[in-house]
C-alpha cells in the first residue's frame, strides 16, 4: 500500500508531466504573430507623403523635411537604411493592400503616431495635428498647391491653313453638290445631319439646306486615295465638290469643312 508521501510525491510529477506540453505551445503562438513595419511604404505615397510623419527612425518624408526644416521637430535618430519588414501598409506584401482603405485608420490617434503625424483632411484632429492649429500652422498650409493646368486649345483651321475656296452663303445655308469621279463607291457624312451615306463612282449627290458650320466626311471603301476639289459655283450659296483619284499622299483628304463665313477648309 502506498503511503501519503508516496501519493503526493506522484501527484506532483503528473502535474508537471501535463504541463510541459504548453510551455512550446504559448512560445509558438508567440512566434507567430506576426510583426508590424514601422516604415511602410504609405507614409511615401500621395496624399500621406505631404501629410503624415513618419515615425521616429524612418527614412524623412516630405512633410518630415520641410517640419524639421522650420525647427517645428525635435532631432530624429538616423533614419534606418535596411528594415526586414516588408513594405506594405502595416508588415502586409504590397500585393495584399486593397483599395478599400481606412482614411482614418487608429493607428493615427495611438504613439508614437499621436505625436508625430498629422491626420489626412476630414479625420478627427490627433495630439500633433491640435498642437500646429494651436500655434496658427495649418496642416493643409503644408502641402504644396498643384499648379494650375493650363488647357490649351487647338487653332481654328483658318488658323492653320489658307481657305481652298470662299463662296457667298444665304441665310446661313449652303447646298453642296458631291461629284463622285472616282471609279470605285464613297461613304460620305454630313456631321449632325445625315447618316452615313455611298456615293457610287461616275455619280453625283445634291446636299440641300445645310445649316453652317458644315463638317462633311468622306473616304473611298476600296482604301484609296481620294482628291477632293471644293469649287464656288455661279449659283449664290452652292458649292461643288468633285472628288478625284490620286496617288498623292498630300493630296489625299477626308473632310471639308464650310464655315459660316463661307471659308471652305480641306483636311
Amino acid at each position: 500500500m502506498k503511503t501519503y508521501s508516496q501519493k503526493l510525491f506522484g501527484a506532483i510529477c503528473g502535474g508537471l508531466l501535463i504541463g510541459i506540453p504548453v510551455i512550446p505551445q504559448v512560445a509558438s503562438a508567440q512566434q507567430s504573430i506576426p510583426k508590424v513595419n514601422p516604415c511602410p511604404s504609405v507614409f511615401y505615397e500621395e496624399p500621406h507623403n505631404n501629410r503624415v510623419l513618419v515615425p521616429q527612425g524612418c527614412p524623412p518624408n516630405a512633410l518630415t523635411r520641410r517640419l524639421e526644416a522650420q525647427g517645428l521637430l525635435p532631432p530624429m535618430t538616423p533614419p534606418v537604411t535596411q528594415t526586414p519588414y516588408s513594405q506594405g501598409m502595416g508588415g502586409e506584401a504590397p500585393l495584399s493592400r486593397t483599395s478599400g482603405i481606412n482614411p482614418c485608420p487608429r493607428i493615427y490617434y495611438e504613439e508614437p503616431f499621436n505625436s508625430r503625424n498629422v491626420v489626412p483632411q476630414g479625420c478627427p484632429p490627433n495630439a500633433l495635428t491640435q498642437q500646429m492649429q494651436a500655434r496658427g500652422i495649418n496642416p493643409e498650409q503644408m502641402i504644396p498647391p498643384r499648379p494650375p493646368v493650363s488647357v490649351i486649345q487647338p487653332p481654328l483651321p483658318r488658323e492653320r491653313q489658307e481657305p481652298s475656296a470662299r463662296l457667298a452663303l444665304v441665310n446661313n445655308q449652303v447646298n453642296v453638290r458631291l461629284v463622285n469621279d472616282t471609279g470605285a463607291e464613297v461613304t460620305y457624312e454630313v456631321i449632325g445631319d445625315t447618316a452615313p451615306r455611298s456615293l457610287q463612282g461616275k455619280s453625283n449627290v445634291m446636299l440641300r439646306g445645310l445649316n453652317a458650320p458644315v463638317t462633311l466626311t468622306l473616304y473611298r471603301k476600296d482604301g484609296g486615295l481620294v482628291q477632293v476639289i471644293p469649287q464656288p459655283t455661279s449659283t449664290q450659296g452652292m458649292l461643288e465638290v468633285r472628288l478625284d483619284e490620286t496617288t498623292n499622299f498630300g493630296q489625299d483628304k477626308g473632310t471639308v469643312r464650310i464655315q459660316e463665313d463661307g471659308t471652305v477648309f480641306l483636311n
